[in-house]
């Protein structure tokens, strides 16, 4: 029995251990989810301008003509950009990530067009590297918090991978920021661009730009910061989701813990309980042998 109680007490102290880091996670989440969900409304701006910039571009009566615009009919071959995490601990944040990204590559293969692979986080490296599948460029290191330095050097792997033919579309998987409590993978193409036509006429007159320098000139200038932009936000809102998802995963893991906790506590007072009695039966029967004997 008192092993047993010896045993009990040493799992409470080993649980209470792991809550506290649990806790101490859940805590830290919770603000780097704040400061991610900042730094991803500050950067939609920056994104919407220069998207309506490339729009009013595109839309002018001059025929453009540029390859991040064209669909290529000879199309082989497919840069996906997987936006992974450095860290685990994040609950399904990875594996929904990775699940959408295998779909994607299989939808690929179906339409005749070989997917090839390029991993941010070392989750999305080892994943794929444990599968022995062969992974054209990666990533490591800013998940919790990209820069615009890292998108750009993500982007013009992309791009000169695109110019040079080895790939003839740019599709990326990450998770989309829907809140705090919401956040869901997602697969987007950014190559070629899909402009989308309507018949509808907007409430105001189209206005007339005249452009300095020209049209094909601003594109080129314009395209790579366009897709600069749709990758560090894909990267900031995958951050703010490996956030929430940490906290969630940790705050779950804390409840856990206090639930078991008071299971094991349940079970060392039961357990004591029975200790005390058992050593009140053996005195009241060594009494009544002594009076036996006595008599």
């Amino acid at each position: 029995m008192p092993a047993q109680l010896r045993v009990v007490r040493r799992r409470i102290r080993s649980v209470q251990s792991t809550m506290k880091i649990t806790r101490a996670m859940e805590l830290i989440s919770a603000s780097r989810v704040a400061r991610a969900q900042q730094r991803v409304e500050q950067a939609r701006p920056y994104t919407e301008e220069i998207t309506a910039a490339l729009e009013s571009v595109v839309s002018t009566e001059v025929l453009l003509s540029h390859p991040l615009l064209e669909q290529r009919p000879e199309g082989e071959a497919a840069a996906v950009l997987v936006v992974t995490s450095d860290r685990g601990l994040a609950g399904p944040y990875n594996a929904n990530v990775l699940r959408t990204a295998e779909e994607l590559q299989a939808h690929l293969r179906e339409d005749g067009i070989e997917p090839k692979l390029y991993v941010t986080g070392r989750k999305g490296v080892t994943y794929y590297r444990f599968r022995q599948r062969e992974i054209e460029q990666s990533w490591t290191g800013f998940s919790h918090a990209p820069a615009y330095d890292d998108a750009r050097e993500v982007v013009d792997a992309l791009v000169d991978a695109f110019h040079q033919h080895r790939v003839d579309q740019i599709h990326a998987v990450y998770t989309a920021f829907v809140s705090a409590a919401t956040q869901r993978a997602v697969a987007r193409r950014f190559v070629p661009l899909v402009i989308q036509e309507t018949e509808e006429r907007p409430p105001e007159p189209i206005p007339q730009y005249l452009f300095e320098p020209s049209p094909e000139r601003l594109l080129d200038a314009l395209l790579p910061r366009y897709l600069q932009a749709r990758v560090f936000t894909a990267m900031l809102e995958a951050a703010a989701s490996e956030h929430a998802a940490r906290r969630r995963a940790m705050k779950a893991a804390t409840d856990n813990a206090e639930e078991l906790i008071e299971n094991l506590t349940r079970e060392y007072n039961q357990a004591r309980q029975a200790q005390i009695t058992q050593e009140i039966m053996e005195i009241v029967g060594g009494a009544e042998a002594l009076q036996s004997t006595g008599s």
